[in-house]
């Protein structure tokens, strides 16, 4: 076989690949949170037929020779993941998008805390299975959970934890503050359908709305009964001394939702639906967790979802040139073809 026909057959699968990678991006210029790949090519393995000897030329003896080599065509030499932010694209709704590096941390199942702070916090992180996003719609599923909408994952972040020996705790305080040092799942309602205004109960109906702010926190609103006043400001009663109640909207911040972010985010591993995986082994780094807007990470934009970042243009003039390179390939294919003919018919 001619050394040119095996140059040219890695060639061809090398930019199939790329098309493949290309084909994969286009596919998904729609796709909320995607990021896009680029395939870079790299030289094939190389034979040897002169080795770089240096000259003798002070001493009366020859010049120097360069090392002569034949190459055996290209290979992948890596793809590679563009992580920019893309443009946010507005949803409305329970939604969010992050003004920056980082990810949503979501899970399967229900865990009953993990590390978010301290020194064995980033293995902890890594060590959990932890799928990470940046398609931040969320919505609440028939437990009181905050899900996300794409594979119905758990939403964790921090919460105040009302009862740490319950299985999952009880964290549906009304609150200011949250407890930075452990991840948990966001439950909107307690285990009994309810939720508690304040420690010593003040307890009302289930949410009937959800919403996210800037900072991550997640805030309900909830019908609670109250006494009308009269113009005394004293509790009203009507003829027959029966207090007269009326139904007002009142708001609870329940938790806040966790940020995650890595040294190097490119290190992440991507799972399919918009997610990305890391484990302890990997060449992501360091990863921290922090509320939004907090330690670095970056604040939300409520009411959006984050688009694609593939640039159709860069991706249709890399499309026209890979199948010019793949094109390119099969000629030289053709040709070592018609040069072996010539050899077979040699003889005739």
């Amino acid at each position: 076989m001619l050394r040119a026909m095996d140059s040219a057959v890695a060639g061809l699968r090398a930019h199939q690949n790329k098309l493949d990678v290309i084909g994969h991006n286009l596919a998904n210029v729609n796709t909320a949170g995607y990021k896009s790949q680029s395939y870079l090519f790299k030289e094939a393995m190389y034979q040897t037929s002169t080795n770089s000897t240096s000259g003798s030329g002070s001493s009366g003896g020859s010049g120097g020779v360069n090392a002569a080599q034949y190459g055996y065509g290209t290979m992948m030499g890596s793809i590679w993941v563009d992580m920019a932010a893309s443009t946010p694209t507005q949803m409305g709704g329970l939604t969010a998008t992050i003004d920056g590096e980082g990810f949503f941390m979501t899970m399967s199942t229900v865990s009953n805390g993990i590390a978010a702070t301290g020194a064995t916090a980033s293995d902890a992180i890594k060590g959990a299975d932890f799928q990470y996003t940046r398609v931040g719609q969320f919505k609440i599923d028939s437990d009181g959970f905050l899900v996300d909408s794409n594979s119905n994952n758990y939403i964790y972040g921090f919460q105040p934890q009302l009862n740490a020996n319950a299985t999952p705790p009880v964290t549906c305080l009304n609150a200011t503050e949250f407890d930075k040092n452990q991840l948990r799942p966001i439950r909107v309602c307690m285990e009994d359908g309810t939720i508690n205004l304040t420690a010593d109960g003040d307890t009302i109906a289930l949410a009937k709305s959800v919403k996210i702010d800037s900072e991550g926190k997640i805030i309900v609103g909830i019908e609670k009964e109250e006494q009308i006043l009269d113009a005394n400001g004293q509790p009203a009663v009507d003829a027959n001394g029966n207090p007269i109640m009326r139904t007002v909207i009142k708001e609870a911040t329940i938790g806040q939702v966790a940020v995650a972010t890595f040294q190097n985010q490119e290190g992440l591993t991507k799972a399919g639906g918009s997610y990305y995986t890391s484990s302890r082994g990997d060449n992501s780094g360091i990863c921290q967790a922090s509320a939004p807007g907090a330690g670095g990470a970056a604040a939300l934009i409520t009411g959006y979802v984050e688009a694609s970042n593939v640039d159709m243009a860069k991706e249709f003039s890399e499309l026209i040139t890979t199948q010019r390179g793949f094109q390119a390939n099969t000629k030289m294919i053709t040709v070592s073809d018609q040069i072996l003919e010539e050899l077979v018919n040699m003889k005739r």
